[in-house]
């Protein structure tokens, strides 16, 4: 795909793979700086929590989905794929990690 194609999809609101990743990074960075204030072992839950309501509203609202467990099923193993590449990171891994330390 050339840069004026990417440029264009992304004025129709699509992402691309860096505009993607540019996004993603954002909620990462709001997850650090509720991280100041709470415990990561809380704050995951909630960023979770707040994927599942959104998704639902996506499901629901924005794509009408009549079957539910199809795009549950869906979901998981998006949300299982995207886990296990990232417990594979060897940027994450945990043996000696400082826990207050910030994602980047």
């Amino acid at each position: 795909m050339s840069r004026n194609e990417r440029r264009a999809m992304r004025k129709e609101g699509h992402l691309d793979e860096t505009a993607f990743l540019k996004v993603a990074d954002r909620f990462i960075d709001v997850a650090n700086k509720e991280n100041e204030k709470y415990k990561a072992t809380e704050l995951h839950l909630a960023m979770l929590f707040a994927s599942a309501r959104y998704s639902a509203y996506v499901a629901n609202i924005v794509l009408s989905v009549d079957e539910h467990e199809p795009f549950v099923e869906h979901m998981v193993k998006q949300y299982s794929e995207m886990l296990r590449q990232h417990l594979a990171d060897p940027n994450l891994a945990g043996a000696g990690a400082d826990p207050d330390t910030p994602l980047n």
